[in-house]
């Protein structure tokens, strides 16, 4: 595509989704179409669209960010498409949600604005995401998904637990991706998760779930996950990697249960015998949402390269916390109080480390910001999606 071309669908995308509910109106049309054309596809997907509305809406916004980096988003495309194939979606299916991305942006832009032009642009970028999608899809020598056990429910706090699953077969994931899970508590509902621990051969997973209050899978998965219940899990996604390569230095922030893929990378470089300088900024609203932060003060004890810095919102724990303080950790940084993003900005650019963020989307985008502000590069940064 050539730039004018992306400039025409970024134009004509922000007049759709900034509108009241355009956002809303414009996944409704393309699965009213693609459901109109093909009702057997609506099996497909959860009794609940809510969260897939949102998702494709998301989606495209990605793709569009990256149209001047054709690899990045096909990368990034080809990926989903290898994350349907756990809805039974296959290469086939992709011309038809093509069509129907392309006619719901027709009809919601209306003929008094659709112009050759823009229809020429938009077919060129449905054509990207559906021939990407089919490509991974049609690919991908992995399975759809793996199935594991439950074998260990803890609650940490109120509303976060850590789940150990054994899958029946080692999920060949890469510390720092994420993938998504199915419980039987919400059968047809997958969430994304981060494993917070490196892949191994005996099939152990651990993932850290905050309870999202009105969220529809969450609570069920920190409030009702028992030992032995059977998840499912569907292939890794993402690219969060330090490049060891580089020579480079690492600067990681992590929010909440955000810490977990930044965990998992740092147990697994804590192997080898010579890693880069890693600094992690642990984050939380009140010191108690620092739950994890013993297990890296033990990992920092025996790996020199590596600096853990606890960062709270607030100074002290909300008036219902009933648990006593634990003690600062002997050795380890004092705590640090304030958003994280604006902590470790007041740092400087830190124009010099490979840069990772992890946490809730709110925490990523704010954190980014505070960056740049302070001089921080672009490109240094990584995140998954939010």
């Amino acid at each position: 595509m050539n730039l004018r071309e992306i400039a025409l669908v970024r134009t004509n995308f922000r007049s759709v989704t900034e509108t009241p509910n355009g956002r809303d109106r414009l996944s409704n049309s393309f699965y009213g179409l693609l459901f109109g054309e093909n009702p057997m596809f609506r099996q497909l997907f959860p009794a609940t669209m809510e969260h897939q509305r949102d998702r494709l809406v998301d989606a495209i916004q990605i793709v569009l960010d990256h149209l001047e980096q054709p690899d990045i988003a096909r990368g990034f495309l080809e990926q989903l498409g290898r994350d349907h194939r756990k809805y039974g979606v296959d290469g086939s299916h992709y011309a038809a949600a093509a069509r129907a991305l392309h006619g719901a942006l027709r009809a919601y832009t209306g003929p008094a604005f659709w112009t050759d032009s823009i229809d020429q642009a938009w077919w060129h970028v449905a054509t990207l995401i559906s021939d990407s999608m089919a490509s991974g899809a049609d690919t991908d020598d992995m399975p759809s998904h793996w199935d594991g056990t439950v074998v260990d429910h803890r609650r940490v706090l109120d509303d976060l637990a850590i789940v150990r699953l054994r899958t029946d077969t080692p999920i060949p994931y890469e510390a720092g991706q994420y993938l998504s899970v199915r419980t039987p508590q919400r059968p047809r509902m997958w969430r994304y998760l981060s494993p917070a621990i490196p892949s191994n051969p005996h099939g152990e997973i651990e993932f850290h779930i905050r309870r999202i209050s009105g969220g529809w899978v969450s609570p069920s998965m920190v409030n009702e996950t028992r030992v032995g219940d059977r998840w499912s899990l569907s292939s890794p996604l993402g690219g969060l990697k330090v490049d060891l390569d580089s020579g480079d230095d690492v600067l990681m922030i992590g929010s909440g249960t955000g810490i977990a893929p930044l965990r998992a990378q740092i147990m697994e470089m804590s192997s080898r015998g010579i890693n880069p300088r890693v600094h992690l900024f642990v984050g939380g609203r009140h010191p108690c949402d620092l739950y994890d932060l013993y297990t890296m003060w033990e990992l920092a004890m025996v790996n020199p390269w590596l600096t853990v810095v606890p960062v709270s919102e607030e100074e002290n724990d909300p008036w219902w916390h009933v648990e006593p303080p634990r003690e600062h950790p002997i050795g380890m940084h004092q705590r640090l109080v304030g958003p994280i993003g604006k902590v470790v900005a007041s740092f400087g650019a830190w124009t010099d480390r490979q840069i990772q963020i992890a946490g809730s989307p709110r925490m990523v985008a704010e954190t980014t910001q505070e960056l740049l502000a302070a001089g921080t590069p672009w490109e240094r940064i990584q995140h998954d999606p939010v």
